[in-house]
Protein backbone atom coordinates (compact mmCIF):
# COMPACT_ATOMS: atom_id res chain seq x y z
CA UNK A 1 0.00 0.00 0.00
CA UNK A 2 3.12 2.43 0.87
CA UNK A 3 4.74 1.49 -2.07
CA UNK A 4 2.00 2.15 -4.31
CA UNK A 5 0.99 5.48 -2.78
CA UNK A 6 4.46 6.30 -3.34
CA UNK A 7 4.00 5.15 -7.51
CA UNK A 8 1.18 7.49 -7.11
CA UNK A 9 2.63 10.18 -5.54
CA UNK A 10 5.93 10.20 -8.01
CA UNK A 11 3.32 10.14 -11.01
CA UNK A 12 1.65 12.88 -9.62
CA UNK A 13 4.55 14.75 -9.23
CA UNK A 14 6.24 14.10 -12.67
CA UNK A 15 2.44 15.44 -14.06
CA UNK A 16 2.88 18.27 -12.58
CA UNK A 17 6.32 18.90 -13.07
CA UNK A 18 5.47 18.05 -17.32
CA UNK A 19 2.69 20.61 -17.37
CA UNK A 20 4.44 22.82 -15.42
CA UNK A 21 7.24 22.73 -18.20
CA UNK A 22 4.62 22.66 -20.92
CA UNK A 23 3.73 25.99 -19.66
CA UNK A 24 6.64 27.70 -19.83
CA UNK A 25 7.89 26.79 -23.29
CA UNK A 26 4.19 27.76 -23.93
CA UNK A 27 4.82 30.79 -22.64
CA UNK A 28 7.99 30.95 -24.18
CA UNK A 29 6.75 30.20 -27.37
CA UNK A 30 4.67 33.28 -27.17
CA UNK A 31 6.86 35.80 -26.16
CA UNK A 32 8.96 34.88 -28.85
CA UNK A 33 6.08 35.15 -31.36
CA UNK A 34 4.86 37.81 -29.99
CA UNK A 35 8.42 39.48 -30.26
CA UNK A 36 8.53 38.67 -34.03
CA UNK A 37 5.17 41.06 -34.65
CA UNK A 38 7.30 43.85 -32.89
CA UNK A 39 7.98 46.42 -35.44
CA UNK A 40 11.31 47.67 -36.32
CA UNK A 41 11.71 51.19 -35.91
CA UNK A 42 14.39 51.29 -38.27
CA UNK A 43 12.11 49.69 -41.26
CA UNK A 44 9.31 52.00 -40.09
CA UNK A 45 11.00 54.87 -40.33
CA UNK A 46 12.10 54.06 -43.49
CA UNK A 47 8.34 53.18 -44.74
CA UNK A 48 7.88 56.77 -43.67
CA UNK A 49 10.03 58.49 -45.47
CA UNK A 50 8.83 56.92 -48.49
CA UNK A 51 5.40 58.62 -48.53
CA UNK A 52 6.63 62.16 -50.15
CA UNK A 53 3.86 64.20 -46.99
CA UNK A 54 5.35 67.58 -48.42
CA UNK A 55 3.11 70.34 -46.03
CA UNK A 56 0.57 70.30 -46.05
CA UNK A 57 -0.12 67.33 -48.79
CA UNK A 58 -0.30 64.03 -46.29
CA UNK A 59 0.23 61.68 -49.57
CA UNK A 60 -0.84 58.34 -47.30
CA UNK A 61 1.73 59.00 -44.17
CA UNK A 62 -1.18 59.13 -41.65
CA UNK A 63 -2.62 56.29 -43.50
CA UNK A 64 0.24 54.10 -42.91
CA UNK A 65 0.37 55.15 -39.08
CA UNK A 66 -2.97 54.83 -38.69
CA UNK A 67 -3.21 51.16 -39.96
CA UNK A 68 0.10 50.27 -37.59
CA UNK A 69 -2.01 51.74 -34.56
CA UNK A 70 -4.87 50.04 -35.45
CA UNK A 71 -3.11 46.58 -35.50
CA UNK A 72 -2.01 47.60 -32.13
CA UNK A 73 -5.12 48.21 -30.82
CA UNK A 74 -5.44 51.52 -30.77
CA UNK A 75 -8.78 53.38 -31.45
CA UNK A 76 -8.26 55.67 -34.26
CA UNK A 77 -9.65 58.46 -35.79
CA UNK A 78 -8.94 61.29 -37.62
CA UNK A 79 -9.52 65.16 -37.98
CA UNK A 80 -9.64 67.00 -40.86
CA UNK A 81 -9.86 71.01 -40.62
CA UNK A 82 -9.90 73.60 -43.39
CA UNK A 83 -10.57 73.40 -47.05
CA UNK A 84 -9.70 72.87 -50.84
CA UNK A 85 -5.31 73.41 -51.07
CA UNK A 86 -5.37 74.04 -47.15
CA UNK A 87 -7.31 70.94 -46.23
CA UNK A 88 -4.99 69.46 -43.50
CA UNK A 89 -5.13 66.02 -42.11
CA UNK A 90 -4.94 64.84 -38.50
CA UNK A 91 -4.99 61.97 -36.23
CA UNK A 92 -5.86 60.90 -32.45
CA UNK A 93 -5.46 57.27 -31.72
CA UNK A 94 -5.99 55.91 -28.09
CA UNK A 95 -4.77 52.86 -26.46
CA UNK A 96 -6.96 52.17 -23.26
CA UNK A 97 -9.69 54.02 -21.50
CA UNK A 98 -8.67 55.05 -17.94
CA UNK A 99 -6.46 58.04 -16.58
CA UNK A 100 -3.58 58.98 -16.67
CA UNK A 101 -3.28 59.66 -20.19
CA UNK A 102 0.56 59.62 -21.70
CA UNK A 103 0.36 61.62 -25.22
CA UNK A 104 3.18 61.34 -28.04
CA UNK A 105 2.53 64.26 -30.51
CA UNK A 106 4.42 65.42 -33.51
CA UNK A 107 3.62 65.68 -37.42
CA UNK A 108 4.03 63.22 -40.48
CA UNK A 109 4.33 67.09 -42.67
CA UNK A 110 7.99 67.53 -44.09
CA UNK A 111 9.24 70.65 -45.49
CA UNK A 112 10.44 70.28 -49.54
CA UNK A 113 13.60 68.62 -50.26
CA UNK A 114 14.70 71.51 -52.23
CA UNK A 115 17.07 70.80 -55.25
CA UNK A 116 17.19 66.84 -55.42
CA UNK A 117 19.98 67.16 -57.48
CA UNK A 118 21.98 67.87 -54.23
CA UNK A 119 20.68 64.59 -52.33
CA UNK A 120 22.73 61.66 -52.23
CA UNK A 121 19.53 59.54 -52.08
CA UNK A 122 16.44 60.14 -53.60
CA UNK A 123 14.78 62.22 -50.36
CA UNK A 124 11.78 59.76 -50.26
CA UNK A 125 13.47 56.70 -50.29
CA UNK A 126 13.90 56.25 -47.15
CA UNK A 127 17.78 54.42 -48.11
CA UNK A 128 20.13 53.99 -45.29
CA UNK A 129 23.90 54.39 -46.44
CA UNK A 130 27.09 54.12 -44.30
CA UNK A 131 24.63 53.39 -41.11
CA UNK A 132 22.66 56.26 -41.67
CA UNK A 133 18.76 56.88 -42.72
CA UNK A 134 18.66 59.59 -45.31
CA UNK A 135 15.76 61.16 -46.22
CA UNK A 136 13.43 63.88 -45.93
CA UNK A 137 11.77 63.32 -42.35
CA UNK A 138 14.35 61.07 -41.35
CA UNK A 139 15.05 63.60 -38.37
CA UNK A 140 12.08 65.86 -38.09
CA UNK A 141 10.02 64.11 -37.05
CA UNK A 142 9.02 60.51 -38.89
CA UNK A 143 12.24 59.04 -37.53
CA UNK A 144 10.63 59.67 -33.74
CA UNK A 145 7.24 58.36 -34.70
CA UNK A 146 8.59 55.53 -35.76
CA UNK A 147 11.15 55.41 -32.81
CA UNK A 148 7.62 55.53 -29.90
CA UNK A 149 5.26 53.37 -32.15
CA UNK A 150 8.45 50.50 -32.60
CA UNK A 151 9.59 50.85 -28.30
CA UNK A 152 5.63 50.62 -27.41
CA UNK A 153 4.86 47.90 -29.78
CA UNK A 154 8.23 45.64 -28.05
CA UNK A 155 6.50 46.64 -25.09
CA UNK A 156 3.10 45.27 -26.35
CA UNK A 157 4.31 42.12 -27.39
CA UNK A 158 6.03 41.08 -24.05
CA UNK A 159 2.31 41.53 -22.72
CA UNK A 160 2.26 44.42 -20.93
CA UNK A 161 -0.18 47.20 -20.95
CA UNK A 162 -0.43 50.40 -19.53
CA UNK A 163 -1.94 51.27 -16.14
CA UNK A 164 -3.96 53.77 -17.99
CA UNK A 165 -3.81 55.08 -21.45
CA UNK A 166 -1.52 55.95 -23.95
CA UNK A 167 -2.44 57.89 -26.95
CA UNK A 168 -0.93 59.83 -30.02
CA UNK A 169 -1.56 63.09 -31.42
CA UNK A 170 -0.63 63.43 -35.14
CA UNK A 171 -0.79 66.64 -37.13
CA UNK A 172 0.12 67.36 -40.58
CA UNK A 173 0.25 70.97 -40.70
CA UNK A 174 3.08 71.70 -38.13
CA UNK A 175 5.49 72.80 -40.63
CA UNK A 176 3.18 74.63 -42.68
CA UNK A 177 0.94 77.87 -41.03
CA UNK A 178 -0.32 75.30 -37.74
CA UNK A 179 -3.75 76.82 -38.49
CA UNK A 180 -5.57 73.42 -39.49
CA UNK A 181 -3.06 71.03 -36.84
CA UNK A 182 -2.67 70.31 -33.33
CA UNK A 183 -4.33 73.84 -32.20
CA UNK A 184 -7.44 72.96 -33.55
CA UNK A 185 -7.04 69.05 -33.09
CA UNK A 186 -6.17 69.39 -29.35
CA UNK A 187 -9.65 71.51 -29.48
CA UNK A 188 -11.83 68.74 -31.36
CA UNK A 189 -10.35 66.22 -28.67
CA UNK A 190 -11.47 68.34 -25.73
CA UNK A 191 -14.90 68.92 -27.10
CA UNK A 192 -15.03 65.24 -27.16
CA UNK A 193 -14.42 64.78 -23.47
CA UNK A 194 -10.69 63.40 -23.93
CA UNK A 195 -8.05 64.81 -21.14
CA UNK A 196 -4.48 64.22 -21.80
CA UNK A 197 -2.31 63.99 -18.52
CA UNK A 198 1.18 64.40 -19.80
CA UNK A 199 2.53 64.55 -23.30
CA UNK A 200 6.26 64.02 -24.97
CA UNK A 201 7.09 65.52 -28.12
CA UNK A 202 9.18 63.73 -30.37
CA UNK A 203 10.73 66.83 -32.32
CA UNK A 204 14.73 66.42 -33.21
CA UNK A 205 15.68 68.09 -29.45
CA UNK A 206 19.51 67.31 -29.36
CA UNK A 207 21.82 69.73 -31.93
CA UNK A 208 25.06 67.05 -32.11
CA UNK A 209 24.43 63.92 -30.46
CA UNK A 210 21.87 61.94 -28.56
CA UNK A 211 21.14 63.12 -24.81
CA UNK A 212 22.39 66.41 -24.83
CA UNK A 213 18.71 68.37 -24.98
CA UNK A 214 15.29 68.23 -23.74
CA UNK A 215 13.17 71.21 -24.71
CA UNK A 216 11.03 72.19 -21.51
CA UNK A 217 9.83 75.78 -22.74
CA UNK A 218 9.59 77.70 -26.14
CA UNK A 219 9.95 81.54 -26.96
CA UNK A 220 7.54 82.99 -28.38
CA UNK A 221 7.32 84.58 -31.70
CA UNK A 222 5.96 87.45 -33.24
CA UNK A 223 6.01 89.03 -36.70
CA UNK A 224 6.06 92.09 -37.48
CA UNK A 225 5.33 94.50 -40.65
CA UNK A 226 5.81 98.02 -41.08
CA UNK A 227 4.94 99.89 -44.43
CA UNK A 228 4.92 103.50 -44.75
CA UNK A 229 3.26 105.16 -47.91
CA UNK A 230 4.51 109.10 -48.66
CA UNK A 231 4.15 110.97 -51.41
CA UNK A 232 6.26 110.07 -54.57
CA UNK A 233 8.54 112.77 -56.56
CA UNK A 234 11.87 114.10 -57.87
CA UNK A 235 14.95 114.07 -55.70
CA UNK A 236 15.26 117.85 -56.80
CA UNK A 237 12.30 118.67 -55.38
CA UNK A 238 11.86 117.26 -52.03
CA UNK A 239 9.48 119.47 -50.67
CA UNK A 240 7.22 118.42 -53.61
CA UNK A 241 7.11 114.73 -51.53
CA UNK A 242 7.27 112.99 -48.51
CA UNK A 243 10.01 110.41 -48.21
CA UNK A 244 8.88 106.76 -46.77
CA UNK A 245 12.51 106.13 -46.40
CA UNK A 246 13.83 108.00 -42.89
CA UNK A 247 10.11 107.46 -41.45
CA UNK A 248 10.71 103.94 -41.40
CA UNK A 249 13.67 103.90 -40.40
CA UNK A 250 13.61 105.96 -37.85
CA UNK A 251 10.95 103.26 -36.42
CA UNK A 252 12.74 100.77 -36.70
CA UNK A 253 15.71 102.34 -35.05
CA UNK A 254 13.48 103.20 -31.84
CA UNK A 255 12.31 99.66 -31.98
CA UNK A 256 15.58 98.63 -31.90
CA UNK A 257 16.87 100.66 -29.42
CA UNK A 258 14.47 99.21 -26.30
CA UNK A 259 16.54 96.57 -24.37
CA UNK A 260 13.75 93.88 -23.56
CA UNK A 261 15.70 91.32 -20.98
CA UNK A 262 18.44 89.95 -19.56
CA UNK A 263 16.60 86.31 -19.92
CA UNK A 264 16.11 84.40 -16.88
CA UNK A 265 16.96 80.92 -15.40
CA UNK A 266 15.73 79.22 -18.46
CA UNK A 267 15.34 81.37 -21.14
CA UNK A 268 17.83 83.36 -22.89
CA UNK A 269 17.37 87.44 -23.74
CA UNK A 270 14.63 87.98 -25.97
CA UNK A 271 15.66 89.64 -29.58
CA UNK A 272 14.65 92.03 -31.94
CA UNK A 273 15.91 91.31 -35.72
CA UNK A 274 15.12 93.22 -38.94
CA UNK A 275 14.59 90.77 -41.34
CA UNK A 276 14.13 92.72 -44.67
CA UNK A 277 13.99 96.08 -45.81
CA UNK A 278 12.49 96.87 -49.27
CA UNK A 279 11.77 99.32 -51.28
CA UNK A 280 11.35 98.81 -54.56
CA UNK A 281 12.88 101.16 -56.48
CA UNK A 282 15.05 100.92 -59.11
CA UNK A 283 15.41 104.76 -60.31
CA UNK A 284 18.49 107.15 -59.07
CA UNK A 285 16.67 110.13 -59.04
CA UNK A 286 13.04 109.57 -57.83
CA UNK A 287 12.02 109.32 -54.04
CA UNK A 288 9.82 106.07 -54.13
CA UNK A 289 6.51 106.37 -52.38
CA UNK A 290 6.44 103.66 -50.12
CA UNK A 291 9.39 101.78 -48.19
CA UNK A 292 8.24 97.95 -45.82
CA UNK A 293 10.02 96.64 -43.19
CA UNK A 294 9.47 92.88 -41.59
CA UNK A 295 11.17 91.86 -38.17
CA UNK A 296 10.93 89.31 -35.69
CA UNK A 297 10.72 89.48 -32.15
CA UNK A 298 11.50 86.27 -30.33
CA UNK A 299 10.24 86.78 -26.52
CA UNK A 300 10.76 85.00 -23.48
CA UNK A 301 8.16 84.84 -20.46
CA UNK A 302 9.19 88.08 -19.38
CA UNK A 303 6.52 89.19 -22.00
CA UNK A 304 3.59 88.70 -24.01
CA UNK A 305 2.17 89.37 -27.52
CA UNK A 306 -0.39 91.82 -26.51
CA UNK A 307 2.46 93.84 -24.39
CA UNK A 308 4.66 93.67 -27.83
CA UNK A 309 1.78 95.18 -29.92
CA UNK A 310 0.93 97.50 -27.34
CA UNK A 311 4.59 98.96 -27.64
CA UNK A 312 4.72 98.93 -31.29
CA UNK A 313 1.85 100.35 -31.85
CA UNK A 314 3.02 103.06 -29.33
CA UNK A 315 5.98 103.74 -31.38
CA UNK A 316 3.56 104.31 -34.59
CA UNK A 317 1.01 106.38 -33.25
CA UNK A 318 4.06 108.58 -32.22
CA UNK A 319 5.63 108.61 -36.11
CA UNK A 320 2.36 109.17 -37.11
CA UNK A 321 1.98 112.32 -36.00
CA UNK A 322 5.05 113.90 -36.58
CA UNK A 323 4.76 112.74 -40.17
CA UNK A 324 2.21 113.39 -42.87
CA UNK A 325 2.42 109.67 -44.34
CA UNK A 326 0.28 106.85 -44.32
CA UNK A 327 1.98 104.19 -41.53
CA UNK A 328 0.38 100.51 -41.67
CA UNK A 329 1.09 97.22 -39.32
CA UNK A 330 0.55 93.94 -39.72
CA UNK A 331 1.59 91.42 -36.82
CA UNK A 332 1.26 87.38 -36.63
CA UNK A 333 1.86 86.11 -33.80
CA UNK A 334 3.28 82.31 -34.43
CA UNK A 335 2.87 81.37 -30.79
CA UNK A 336 3.55 82.67 -27.23
CA UNK A 337 6.20 81.88 -25.32
CA UNK A 338 5.99 78.73 -22.29
CA UNK A 339 7.86 77.06 -19.99
CA UNK A 340 7.23 73.29 -18.10
CA UNK A 341 8.74 73.58 -15.05
CA UNK A 342 11.20 70.70 -13.72
CA UNK A 343 8.29 68.18 -12.75
CA UNK A 344 7.70 64.27 -13.09
CA UNK A 345 7.82 64.52 -17.03
CA UNK A 346 10.88 65.99 -17.22
CA UNK A 347 12.78 64.09 -14.86
CA UNK A 348 11.50 60.74 -16.47
CA UNK A 349 12.41 61.67 -19.96
CA UNK A 350 16.34 62.98 -18.43
CA UNK A 351 16.41 59.68 -16.31
CA UNK A 352 15.37 57.45 -19.10
CA UNK A 353 17.60 58.85 -21.33
CA UNK A 354 20.55 58.86 -19.16
CA UNK A 355 20.01 55.06 -18.12
CA UNK A 356 20.19 54.16 -22.32
CA UNK A 357 22.89 56.71 -22.83
CA UNK A 358 24.90 57.27 -19.84
CA UNK A 359 24.03 61.12 -20.38
CA UNK A 360 21.85 63.32 -18.76
CA UNK A 361 19.94 65.51 -21.14
CA UNK A 362 20.10 69.40 -20.06
CA UNK A 363 16.58 71.21 -19.79
CA UNK A 364 16.65 73.95 -22.64
CA UNK A 365 14.10 76.23 -24.14
CA UNK A 366 16.35 77.64 -26.80
CA UNK A 367 15.66 76.97 -31.17
CA UNK A 368 12.19 77.43 -32.59
CA UNK A 369 9.01 77.04 -32.25
CA UNK A 370 7.04 74.04 -32.21
CA UNK A 371 3.63 72.64 -31.32
CA UNK A 372 3.88 72.12 -27.81
CA UNK A 373 2.93 75.43 -27.48
CA UNK A 374 -0.22 75.13 -28.37
CA UNK A 375 -0.72 71.67 -25.71
CA UNK A 376 1.04 73.39 -23.17
CA UNK A 377 -2.61 75.01 -22.21
CA UNK A 378 -3.55 71.24 -22.01
CA UNK A 379 -0.75 69.32 -20.04
CA UNK A 380 2.98 69.59 -18.60
CA UNK A 381 4.90 68.86 -22.31
CA UNK A 382 7.95 68.86 -22.95
CA UNK A 383 10.06 67.39 -25.80
CA UNK A 384 12.77 64.96 -26.82
CA UNK A 385 13.64 63.57 -29.93
CA UNK A 386 16.60 62.31 -32.29
CA UNK A 387 19.99 64.30 -33.39
CA UNK A 388 18.55 67.70 -35.63
CA UNK A 389 21.60 68.88 -37.23
CA UNK A 390 20.63 68.24 -40.62
CA UNK A 391 16.59 68.94 -40.54
CA UNK A 392 15.24 71.05 -43.10
CA UNK A 393 18.68 70.22 -44.96
CA UNK A 394 19.88 68.60 -48.08
CA UNK A 395 20.68 65.04 -46.97
CA UNK A 396 18.85 65.07 -44.01
CA UNK A 397 19.95 61.92 -42.02
CA UNK A 398 20.03 60.13 -38.53
CA UNK A 399 22.32 57.22 -37.34
CA UNK A 400 20.32 54.28 -37.30
CA UNK A 401 21.43 53.43 -33.87
CA UNK A 402 20.44 56.87 -33.08
CA UNK A 403 16.92 55.36 -33.69
CA UNK A 404 17.60 52.28 -31.65
CA UNK A 405 18.29 54.34 -29.10
CA UNK A 406 15.91 56.19 -28.87
CA UNK A 407 13.00 53.32 -29.19
CA UNK A 408 14.77 52.00 -25.80
CA UNK A 409 14.19 55.55 -24.24
CA UNK A 410 10.93 55.96 -25.24
CA UNK A 411 10.53 52.29 -23.58
CA UNK A 412 11.78 53.23 -20.55
CA UNK A 413 9.84 56.33 -20.37
CA UNK A 414 6.62 54.43 -21.23
CA UNK A 415 7.65 51.51 -18.34
CA UNK A 416 8.96 54.81 -15.64
CA UNK A 417 5.71 56.32 -16.31
CA UNK A 418 3.02 53.98 -15.74
CA UNK A 419 5.11 51.96 -13.02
Amino acid sequence: MDIACMVLQVSFAKYQRDKILACIIHQGLVKIMNMKNAIDPVKFAADLISYPSITPKDEGALDRLEKQLSELGFRCRRYPFGSGEDRVDNLYARLGDRAPNFCFAGHTDVVPPGDKKGWELDPFAGEIKNGKLIGRGAADMKGAIAAFVGGLSELLATGWLPEGSVSFLITGDEEGPAINGTKKLLSAITEEGEKIDHCLVGEPTNPLRMGEMIKNGRRGSLNAEITVIGKQGHVAYPHLTTNPIPILVGIISELQSRFLDNGSEFFQPSNLEVTTIDVGNPTENMIPERACARFNIRFNIEHNSAELIQWIEGVIDNARTKFDALIELNVRVSGESFLTPPCKLTDIIQNSAEKILGIKPALSTSGGTSDARFITHYAPVAEFGLVGATMHQVNEQVDVEDILSLTKIYKEVLLSYFR
